[in-house]
């Protein structure tokens, strides 16, 4: 795909990457060579049928293409722009192991952004079987879920706290990555279809807990939106965000834009990030587009970093300067931020997840000026329902534990996505929520 120019885009958050043509489409689409036995299917969270909708592609039969994937995805100009393919589907591609792997990614995008253009088709709805199922949260996970549900003929509504749907689709992935067109074109889709979507509905307070279980099953994609902090000095100065707050400020609330938005956010001229995931180069990139000089720090090497590689290159290019093997161990300032001292790191043996130790260097202590901090460490699930959700059981770090199917230890009521298993990636979510709507289909049924 042909990327804006840096210097042209880092002063707007209009998109990236500009897509694929039909006739380079077609082209890259001739490339996959019809294995009899598709891994890239298998390596697809929501197991697409890749190579049956390539061939369509690599015939000019766009329409048809679509009609495939949406056998499976009711979502694919999302997945098409924010799932790490390199990973999933396109790692598992048999052209990558001697050369580049088909781009799956960019095709879907393409069918979908085509399809769009052309008008959108609905799949078929089976006949209203008389059950309401509530679904908690309308991002990937809850979205997913809805869509299944609604395409099994059941009666869904949709409960979402904020006054857009979407969750971290519209709340924490920036427009310039995924523009919110986009994701209102894919969720009108499901309201289409039946779905109910309440929005400015908190559940467990403004909708009770009670009322939920009042439904045939409840299923729960909450996500995680709790924020967690490096619990060092200066964190309660003015000037620090987490990189949810941030985010949300800045993609769902204007911030962009104050005073004509009512929701102001403090503009750096140096800002601080501190992590090394998709989250964090969304919040530098953000933050670039305010007009800030930006240093992102992360403890381990470069090659550690946890963030797509194109997200690493694209910050790169927009001006974001990335110190790696550094920490933070305390932010200056009074009350004001003024600085963030870190230390430099050392890798040392593997720990549990193959990466190697990061141990600071004793007196390696340095200081990077900045006015704003923004941490992006990782985030955990929102307590605020599902701990009032008796009967559900918890992990160590507050996740709800479900079963391969998504079933809580509470009846009638599943959960999947990141309030599952964690902060992970939205077609995770998308691939939990819809196991989860098939169990809750099932389970319906035998009813």
């Amino acid at each position: 795909m042909t990327d804006r120019p840096a210097d042209e885009r880092v002063h707007d958050f209009q998109e990236v990457d500009q897509g694929l043509t039909p006739a380079t489409a077609v082209v890259e689409a001739e490339r996959c060579i019809r294995c009899k036995k598709p891994t890239c299917v298998g390596g697809c969270p929501v197991e697409i049928d890749i190579p049956a909708f390539l061939a369509e592609v690599a015939s000019a039969n766009f329409r048809g293409a679509a009609d495939i994937i949406k056998r499976d995805n009711l979502f694919p100009a999302i997945c098409g722009r924010v799932c790490p393919q390199e990973i999933q589907c396109e790692g598992s591609c048999i052209l990558g192991k001697k050369g580049l792997p088909v781009r799956i990614g960019a095709l879907e995008r393409f069918v979908a952004d085509w399809e769009k253009g052309q008008g959108i088709s609905l799949p078929d709805v089976a006949q209203p079987t008389g059950k309401r199922v509530a679904v908690v949260g309308s991002g990937p996970a809850g979205l997913a879920a809805a869509a299944e549900l609604a395409r099994a003929g059941h009666k869904v509504t949709i409960f979402e706290s904020l006054h857009r749907p979407g969750g971290v689709l519209v709340y924490g992935i920036p427009s310039f990555r995924l523009p919110k067109v986009v994701v209102e074109a894919e969720i009108a889709q499901i309201a289409i279809m039946g779905v109910d979507i309440r929005l400015n509905h908190l559940a467990g307070q403004s909708v009770t807990v009670d009322e939920l279980l009042s439904y045939d099953a409840v299923f729960l994609g909450t996500g995680a939106g709790l924020p967690f902090f490096m619990g060092i000095p200066g964190e309660n100065l003015n000037g620090v965000y987490s990189a949810n707050e941030f985010l949300t400020r800045v993609n769902l609330m204007h911030a962009d834009r104050f005073p004509e938005f009512d929701t102001p956010v403090a503009r750096g001229s140096r800002v601080v990030v501190v992590g090394g995931g998709n989250v964090a180069m969304d919040a530098a990139r953000t933050a670039r587009r305010l007009g800030a000089r930006v240093t992102l720090v992360y403890r381990r090497r470069e090659d550690d970093l946890p963030a797509r590689w194109a997200e690493i290159i694209h910050a790169k290019e927009e001006g974001v300067e990335i110190v790696c093997c550094a920490n933070p161990v305390r932010i200056l300032g009074d009350p004001e931020v003024t600085g963030v001292e870190c230390v430099r790191m050392e890798m040392c043996a593997n720990d549990v997840s193959g990466r190697p130790e990061p141990q600071p260097i004793p007196g390696s202590n340095f200081t990077i000026d900045a006015d704003v901090c923004i941490e992006a460490i990782g985030q955990g699930p929102n307590p605020l329902l599902i701990r009032q959700m008796r009967g559900v059981e918890y992990g160590p770090k507050g996740n709800i534990v479900v079963d391969e199917e998504g079933r809580t230890a509470m009846p009638h009521v599943f959960a999947a996505g990141d309030v599952a298993t964690g902060a992970a990636t939205v077609i995770l979510a998308m691939g939990g929520g819809k196991t989860a709507a098939k169990a809750i289909d099932r389970m319906l049924r035998e009813k």
